[in-house]
């Protein structure tokens, strides 16, 4: 058992007394302990990418969950859940994969390959509306070259169906493969924050490129078929490109406008996405 202190302590009032007023009010571990966000972040910054997998697999016990993009780097936490899962000693972690409708046929592909070989327990979210749906009702939100168009994209094809599925699952903390050096908010993150009213998860926060990618030597992993094209992320076919040497990683989503698709960020539902 991974273990470090977990009751939230009490603060003067004024600002901390609202902070731990939230933090009061998000998911408790199984046990029905408030977690203490300052000891939970100084307990867990020594752990490996695996061990604070299995702290979260532990003290949220069926209540944590895994979400993947089938992307470049996904085999990584993936293969992450697989082992802590032959181990049988907490219930199996259900893994969320938000699928937009608009995914490379090279990630479908992908995706069934990485299934197969681990054995995961796989949950597809997807929107109410169907792609042609939403075209119909609101055009082709990614070709109008603006913020809010792309925002209202992101929020019905990715944001809502993830929260749904949070929801659903009763998710009290989830696990992302987030890197701080992917966008300017990812290096401003922790390895644990609460998003939108759950405990959020970064096992990889502190990785290199150089660390997935030896990693998934390591352990003989098949890489995203895009890879080998000069891709360094994949997301949706139509806001993702190869790096071209100017324009490089996240920086190649989304057309330049953005570098979030909103599912890490604040909020309710979306909100400040």
């Amino acid at each position: 058992m991974v273990s470090f202190p977990l009751t939230a302590s009490t603060s003067p009032a004024g600002g901390a007394a609202d902070r731990n007023a939230a933090l009061q009010a998000l998911p408790r571990d199984r046990h029905g302990a408030a977690i203490d966000l300052d000891a939970a972040r100084a307990g867990l910054e020594p752990l490996d990418a695996i061990g604070r997998m299995r702290w979260a697999q532990e003290a949220f016990a069926g209540h944590f969950a895994v979400t993947t993009s089938f992307g470049i780097q996904s085999a990584v936490m993936l293969h992450m859940v697989s082992a802590l899962d032959g181990s049988g000693a907490w219930p199996a972690i259900p893994v969320l994969w938000v699928d937009t409708g608009y995914l490379p046929p090279e990630t479908y592909r992908y995706a069934d390959e990485l299934c197969d070989r681990l054995k995961l327990d796989l949950h597809v979210l997807q929107a109410d509306l169907s792609p042609a749906r939403m075209e119909a009702l609101h055009g082709r939100l990614w070709e109008t070259g603006t913020p809010e168009d792309m925002r209202a994209y992101n929020r019905i094809r990715k944001v809502e169906p993830l929260d749904r599925g949070l929801e659903q699952l009763q998710v009290h903390c989830w696990a992302s493969g987030v890197r701080a050096g992917q966008t300017d908010h990812r290096g401003a993150m922790h390895c644990l924050d609460p998003v939108r009213q759950r405990w959020s998860l970064r096992p990889l926060l502190a990785w290199s490129r150089r660390d997935v990618f030896y990693y998934m030597q390591e352990h003989e992993l098949p890489q995203h078929p895009l890879f080998e094209q000069g891709y360094s992320t994949v997301g949706d076919w139509h806001t993702s490109a190869p790096d071209d040497g100017t324009t490089n990683g996240r920086a190649t989503r989304f057309g330049g406008l953005q570098q979030e698709c909103g599912i890490h960020l604040p909020g309710l539902m979306g909100e400040g996405i």
